[in-house]
């Protein structure tokens, strides 16, 4: 994320400017009225991997970045919200299934990648299976005929295999 795509501070709207706060540390946005300092961090992701009809159920992307590719229902947790009901409003968003978010597969971060993911493990509890938001199929899969080769991102392949190894 290229810090200087913010300008403004968010409290008292001057302007922000490049400035090491702490010896060691990145340089970090401050406000040059205020002194607000603009803490960037990156934005988490929940996701969720459950079986419906003895195989795992993927979702393929609509949108970027992965469109056409398959991943498991996951979306950005919004604040004030438990990551593992994120992971569940994002099966109902995007598949149509009630799950139930349970222990943690894995968490996936990479260098220079602005979310961190989060992937649980979840137990399917009923709904109709169908692409909505941001899908354009859904589709279960078996365990040994999983589109390894088609995967959206780097993070869906790890969770799989995790998922694979643990469940």
């Amino acid at each position: 994320m290229n810090p200087l795509e913010y300008r403004f501070c968010p409290r008292c709207g001057g302007p922000l400017g490049l400035r090491v706060v702490k010896e060691g540390e990145p340089e970090r946005l401050v406000c040059e009225e205020c002194g607000f300092v603009f803490y960037q961090g990156p934005k988490l992701v929940a996701a969720v991997i459950f079986e419906v009809d003895g195989g795992i159920l993927l979702t393929q992307r609509a949108i970027e970045p992965g469109y056409g590719k398959w991943t498991f229902p996951g979306g950005f947790v919004e604040r004030g919200e438990r990551a593992e009901a994120a992971a569940e409003r994002e099966a109902r968003q995007e598949a149509g299934m009630e799950v139930e978010a349970g222990e943690i597969v894995g968490l996936y971060s990479y260098e220079d990648q602005i979310p961190v993911i989060a992937v649980f493990a979840g137990r399917f509890r009923g709904g109709e299976m169908q692409p909505l938001d941001e899908t354009m199929a859904v589709r279960v899969f078996p365990r040994d005929e999983l589109p390894w080769n088609e995967m959206a991102f780097p993070s869906t392949e790890e969770a799989l295999g995790d998922y694979l190894r643990k469940f």
